[in-house]
């Protein structure tokens, strides 16, 4: 009754503090003389109830620690020495546990507020008081690590003295714990201050006695907060990092802790192997002492009777010790590298495979499919000694051994593709398909199939085909066998597996799986006719798939009688596209299935395309779920809901839930593949698919990816391929699309944080110019531009520095070289993309574009210097060759820059360098005018000189080797007063034909033409001598493809050997030398031109 009363009072007491925030006068006056006539005790428990009930309104909460903290501050004396110890024990008890657990930011500062005012109040009494004014200091520091401010430097020797103080405090093990996290806190607040972490790095003793008390009494969170340090600050553990690796693995080992406090223990150590490779790998004996650890973590499995039956699979349970040491294991080896850690589990696992105990056996194997990824290299080596040992537990007595078994092999197929393929086909095969047939043990059956799958997803289709019968004979049998059982019990797990191997087996056979199309079609219609109810989703999803891969595989003649029926089946299916559920697995397969069927039947799919449009819609419009956290709302959610989330500093956190981002990628990849396949017939769309896919160019929010890159990437895509699909409308509907695409597209490159995405959103923005040409870039593009790409050289340079600094660092070694060699390569990549801009631009816009140029200039020309990486000399010679073949002759402004180390590059020791500055002189003598001339006589000999080296046939070499020949070619053509054309004309015929470089190969033919239709005696030799040697150059031209059928010089070498046909003498001596191949190459020719 008392606990009712209490109740209806403290309702009635919300109302009131409802009143006093009225914007009636005269309520709010009548509620504050209500308030007044409350006894101080009794306002005290009713505000701090207010303040600490999750359900009252956040206004209300404010309105209470606004009333409580001015009580305190204007009537201490009056009330607070009048309440029982008691009392003042709960208040502040009660406000240390709202500043700990509140979880709103704001109603959490007017806590501290609150706690601030009682501190200054009881400090006269410090003694009594001194543990609760700790705690309110040390909560404050742990929530507001940077409540300092630019006062901090102030402050530091009293932060840090308190922080020391209150850790070594031995009555209060409380206070020790409060002080190990606001120490931590703040720490990691101040991340990249070297000199602080410096000063601060004593404390870290204390830390590390306080993780260890805490977690014997129950308490992760200070171990919680090491993780934090060695995600973000590795470097502050590194004075004490043998101390703090002990402590880890010593609370791993100890099986009395909880199984997630054994979990982050061991996860301070993994999460350093990625933040902090090169400071680990000096402490290898510590990180050997951990592999033990994980591999017992992975023995933890259950016995479990009904487990091979099981026809739907949990998902992995992430809590468990078994799944956290694999998880572990396969980061660490990435982390760290296959030379430290093949050595220390090699040992472990043989003995593990030998263990009489089943789990021992299951966990070496899932052991070694956890480490291939990162010990890809050293494990390559000896992997005939491995795979010959796996296989032998594909017999197994135990089946969660053998499912353990055709896990590794299935992780080894993509691991180790294609050389897996091409050195293990026939044992693995053949073990696969005998596990195959494990009838009793479905489960083991369906993993079989899934590696299978991994198998031939990544085998070259010649090493395929001679077990495509066998492969095909064993799989029909099991799906018939197993359509059986579906329909005679309602087991699916094994056809759903089986049905995904017939689909890999044909996506790699092609046209070969033609013979069986008949065997398999039949029933997999059925299946997709039949398998209507819920639990069969995923069956008829994934025979979806099957059936429009097998079409892909086969071609449209063998598919065409069926795909009339195909298509009505999916269109009733996609008719019931509203009903399905958001998760239903049905929707992705569909859409990729629409796409197969798009590119099967090309523009006969158009009609299809109101039905299929709306449901691809509305899954790439997707929207995901965004919330900004504080640190207590992340506790309740967990990354395995399908959140991820980035910290924004001072305890918030943005998160996002990527459930459906998937299908949303996949929904935009189908789109980019009709408008590449529709062209024109797409054209009714483009205006509803521009206006999606624009502002997906824009991924992120508070620095969190609002898509899976994939997503960006598709909508990167799209670009080009929508204006080639919106040219048929005309100019102007042309122009506007483009301008509503372009800011979008600048702004993307200027902020998009993934590499890979941001070359993808470069290269379309490149081709796009190209399409719309002079004129798409009005002048707040060029500016925006050219402060974009100005950064990227900039930031290029910049990481270069970067990168030279880290080899000077304690911790480099040879695997730091290789991860900065990677880095290297990015940067490099999206050099060529900037390269790609400025030649569309240039293309485009030709000697006008010069004065938007000359903001870049300096930084080209600092990529030429010879001190630079030979790749940078590459794309800034490229760059600057683009400026000579399309801004000719006012080009030469420029030559003071670029001339002089363009012919020193000739004679580089690179083979890129050479050849980007080979092509330099190709396109001067091509375009440049009347002031090259010097320069291309100066060449010459140059050019000369590579090509008779006796290694520039080399595979290394050949490419640089034909644009100097191609490039000498150029300047007899354009430039013959340049050169002794007669003295160097044999020797070019000599030289040819050009076999590599396509696009330069054309031009020599080109000019071959032009010689011999002028009959150029040097060429033709006297009485035509030369003529066989003629007809060689042109069959192998034609035999390699470096002559097409569309190229025009095609024509004039035909009419040029119908010229030779009609001497019948003539013809039979040229013919006569040639070989089969070449010979056929000429009739080709002849047939086609």
């Amino acid at each position: 009754l008392l606990s009712i009363t209490a109740n209806i009072h403290q309702q009635q007491f919300y109302l009131l503090l409802g009143n006093l925030m009225s914007p009636d006068n005269n309520v709010r006056k009548q509620s504050e003389e209500t308030y007044d006539t409350i006894l101080g005790q009794t306002k005290i428990t009713f505000l701090l109830q207010a303040i600490r009930d999750a359900s009252a309104a956040e206004e209300v909460k404010q309105m209470a620690a606004v009333l409580l903290r001015r009580l305190l501050s204007s009537s201490f004396e009056e009330i607070y020495p009048g309440l029982t110890l008691e009392m003042q024990t709960v208040i502040k008890t009660e406000l240390l546990t709202s500043i700990q657990h509140e979880t709103s930011p704001n109603i959490r500062k007017k806590v501290c507020d609150i706690a601030a005012e009682l501190t200054r109040n009881l400090i006269g009494n410090f003694a009594s008081s001194q543990i609760f004014y700790l705690a309110v200091c040390l909560g404050l520091l742990r929530n507001f690590p940077g409540i300092f401010g630019n006062q901090q430097q102030h402050y530091m020797e009293v932060i840090k003295r308190m922080l020391v103080q209150c850790m070594q405090d031995q009555a209060n093990p409380q206070i020790r714990t409060l002080a190990a996290r606001a120490a931590a806190s703040f720490v990691l607040s101040n991340e990249s201050n070297t000199a602080l972490l410096k000063h601060f790095a004593d404390l870290l003793p204390g830390i590390l006695q306080a993780v260890n008390e805490s977690c014997y009494q129950a308490d992760d969170s200070v171990l919680k907060s090491l993780v934090e340090i060695a995600d973000t600050a590795p470097k502050y553990l590194r004075p004490n990092l043998e101390a703090t690796l002990q402590l880890c693995l010593k609370l791993c080992a100890d099986t009395n802790l909880t199984n997630m406090q054994r979990q982050l223990a061991l996860e301070v150590i993994v999460t350093l192997s990625e933040t902090a490779a090169a400071m680990l790998r000096k402490h290898t004996a510590i990180v050997a002492q951990s592999v033990p650890q994980m591999l017992a973590m992975m023995v933890d499995l259950e016995d479990d009777d009904d487990w091979a039956m099981a026809d739907e699979l949990e998902d992995d349970d992430f809590d468990s010790n078994a799944v956290a040491g694999e998880s572990a294991l396969d980061r660490i080896a990435c982390g760290l590298g296959g030379k430290i850690i093949l050595p220390m589990i090699k040992q472990h696992i043989m003995q593990m495979l030998q263990n009489p105990d089943w789990k021992y056996r299951h966990a070496g194997l899932m052991a070694l499919s956890a480490i291939g990824e990162g010990c890809h290299q050293q494990m390559e080596a000896i992997l005939q000694e491995i795979v010959s040992f796996v296989l032998l537990f594909c017999s197994d007595p135990h089946p969660r051994v053998r499912y353990a078994a055709c896990n590794a092999i299935g992780q080894m197929a993509t691991d180790f593709a294609p050389t897996f393929q091409k050195k293990f086909h026939d044992k693995v095969i053949s073990a696969l398909l005998q596990t195959m047939e494990d009838q009793s043990n479905p489960r083991v059956q369906a993993h079989a199939a899934a590696a299978l799958i991994n198998f031939t997803e990544d085998c070259p289709k010649s090493l395929l085909i001679p077990y495509l019968d066998s492969l095909v004979q064993h799989l029909h049998v099991i799906m018939v066998a197993k359509l059986q059982e579906l329909i005679q019990k309602g087991t699916k797990l094994v056809l759903e597996q089986v049905v995904t191997s017939i689909a890999s087996v044909a996506d790699t056979a092609e046209e070969k799986f033609v013979p069986y199309y008949d065997l398999f079609m039949p029933s997999l219609k059925h299946i997709v006719e039949n398998a209507v109810q819920k639990e069969l989703r995923l069956l008829r999803g994934k025979t979806i798939e099957c059936i429009s891969l097998i079409g892909l595989a086969v071609g449209k003649e063998k598919f065409m009688p069926d795909a009339s029926a195909v298509m009505q089946l999916l269109l009733k299916t996609q008719t019931d596209f509203n009903d399905l559920e958001d998760d239903d697995p049905q929707i992705s397969y569909m859409i990729s299935a629409w796409a197969r069927m798009c590119k099967i039947l090309g523009k006969e799919f158009q009609q299809y395309l109101p039905v299929v449009m709306g449901p691809l819609m509305k899954t790439a419009s997707i929207k995901p779920e965004v919330a900004l956290l504080d640190t207590q709302d992340m506790e309740n959610i967990s990354e395995d809901d399908g959140w991820e989330f980035v910290n924004l500093g001072d305890q918030q956190s943005f998160g996002i839930k990527t459930a459906g981002l998937e299908e949303k990628a996949t929904a935009c990849q189908m789109l980019v593949c009709y408008a590449k396949e529709l062209k024109e017939g797409f054209v009714e769309y483009t205006e509803q698919v521009v206006k999606l896919m624009v502002p997906l160019l824009k991924g992120l929010m508070m620095g969190v990816s609002l898509t899976v890159s994939r997503v960006r990437v598709a909508a990167a895509e799209s670009m080009p391929l929508l204006l080639e699909c919106a040219r048929v409308r005309g100019p102007d509907y042309l122009t506007q699309m483009w301008h509503f695409m372009c800011d979008a597209l600048i702004k993307a490159i200027g902020t998009e944080p993934d590499s890979d995405v941001l070359s993808e959103i470069m290269h379309s923005f490149a081709k796009c110019i190209e399409l719309m040409g002079d004129g798409c870039l009005n002048n707040e593009h060029f500016e925006e531009l050219g402060g974009i790409l100005k950064g990227k050289l900039e930031e290029h340079f910049k990481n270069q520095e970067l990168r030279q600094a880290k080899r000077q660092d304690e911790d480099y070694d040879e695997q730091v070289e290789e991860s900065l060699q990677d880095e290297d390569e990015n940067d490099v990549y999206i050099l060529t993309k900037v390269s790609d801009i400025l030649h569309s631009v240039f293309s485009s816009y030709k000697e006008k574009v010069l004065p938007w140029f000359e903001q870049l200039l300096q930084l080209i020309v600092q990529l030429i210097c010879p001190s630079r990486p030979w790749a940078d000399r590459q794309w800034g010679l490229c760059i600057f060759d683009d400026v000579v073949e399309h801004c000719s002759p006012a080009s030469f402004k420029y030559a003071e820059y670029f001339l002089r180390p363009m012919l020193q590059s000739l004679c580089d020791t690179s083979p890129e360098v050479r050849q980007a500055a080979a092509y330099g002189v190709g396109v001067m003598a091509q375009y440049g005018g009347e002031n090259y001339r010097p320069f291309c006589t100066e060449a010459i000999p140059l050019l000369v000189r590579v090509i008779q080296a006796a290694d520039s046939r080399s595979k290394e070499n050949v490419n640089a080797t034909e644009n100097c020949i191609s490039a000498v070619g150029k300047v007899m053509r354009f430039r013959p007063e340049c050169v002794n054309v007669n003295e160097i004309l044999p020797h070019w015929l000599s030289w040819l034909p050009l076999n590599e470089d396509k696009e330069e190969a054309v031009h020599t033919f080109d000019f071959l033409c032009d010689l011999i239709e002028s009959n150029n005696p040097i060429v033709l030799g006297p009485d035509n001598a030369n003529l066989p040697k003629i007809f060689l150059i042109i069959a192998d031209g034609v035999a390699n493809e470096s002559v097409k059928s569309e190229d025009a010089c095609s024509k004039r070498l035909a009419n040029v050997i119908r010229q030779v046909q009609v001497s019948a003498g003539l013809w039979t001596q040229c013919v006569s030398t040639l070989n089969e191949t070449q010979q056929k190459a000429i009739q080709d020719l002849l047939n086609t031109a």
